[in-house]
């Protein structure tokens, strides 16, 4: 074969293996980012507390309080369940939180089990620091994450009021991931306040209400207490306490 040829023929294939990536990452781009596809977990542990809080989410009476989050939720039946027993269970509430959910795990269980038929009055809701802590979100989509779970839970309890907390600080100084949730935060606050004027505009109550509780757990030099968060990112009872404190006269 003349070198021409063989010239051509490789340029050729060149070309039809830059198209081919080219063709890919587009089809990949328009896919929606992780944390919006639901998906279930994948091991042992958390499935079976996927299965449980499904159970108590299909089985349970009608609930006044329902929290829904990750570890830091399901955490109340752990460092914090003195305080739950004290302060949050007379409100009549269930714990609906499963450690190291992201947002793509609540998507899963809310369309395996939606929490209409529970008639709540108040859903707090703490769900993201997974997607960033795992790496597996930016915080742009970590943002778009929480904005489809708080309307997924709108959608399905229309008459309940959404309690999102900012996502909790974590590290015990301060940190690129600190900067990620102060950015996630802030949209959440400008999100919520657009949603809710939306809903005034129809002649309907607001529903969507931020709650930074997190710059509780900040000291005044910038750092995370051991007696707050042992390992910088999970409370301590006494964390649960000032969760308690700032949550409680609102619920009631």
């Amino acid at each position: 074969m003349p070198a021409t040829h063989r010239i051509h023929r490789h340029l050729a294939r060149a070309i039809a293996l830059t198209l081919t990536a080219v063709v890919t990452i587009a089809a990949d781009a328009s896919e929606p980012p992780s944390s919006l596809r639901p998906v279930p977990r994948d091991n042992a542990g958390a499935i079976a507390r996927q299965d449980e809080c499904i159970r108590r989410a299909t089985e349970s009476t009608p609930t006044r309080v329902l929290f829904v989050g990750d570890s830091i939720t399901q955490g109340w039946e752990g460092a914090g369940r003195e305080v739950w027993a004290k302060a949050i269970a007379p409100l009549g509430a269930l714990n609906l939180g499963n450690s190291g959910d992201r947002t793509e795990h609540v998507l899963w269980r809310l369309e395996q089990a939606p929490l209409t038929r529970l008639t709540p009055e108040h859903i707090v809701l703490l769900i993201g620091t997974n997607n960033l802590g795992h790496g597996t979100s930016t915080a742009e989509e970590t943002f778009a994450g929480i904005r489809a779970v708080a309307t997924m839970l709108h959608e399905q309890c229309p008459d309940a009021d959404i309690h999102i907390l900012d996502i909790f600080p974590r590290g015990e100084t301060m940190n690129p991931m600190r900067g990620d949730i102060c950015q996630i935060n802030q949209a959440l606050r400008a999100w919520a306040s657009s949603a809710n004027q939306a809903m005034a505009d129809a002649g309907r109550p607001a529903r969507f209400h931020l709650n930074p509780l997190g710059d509780r757990f900040v000291a005044t030099d910038g750092r995370i207490p051991k007696t707050i968060m042992p390992d910088f990112l999970h409370l301590s009872p006494r964390g649960y306490e000032m969760w308690a404190e700032a949550i409680v006269p609102t619920l009631q």
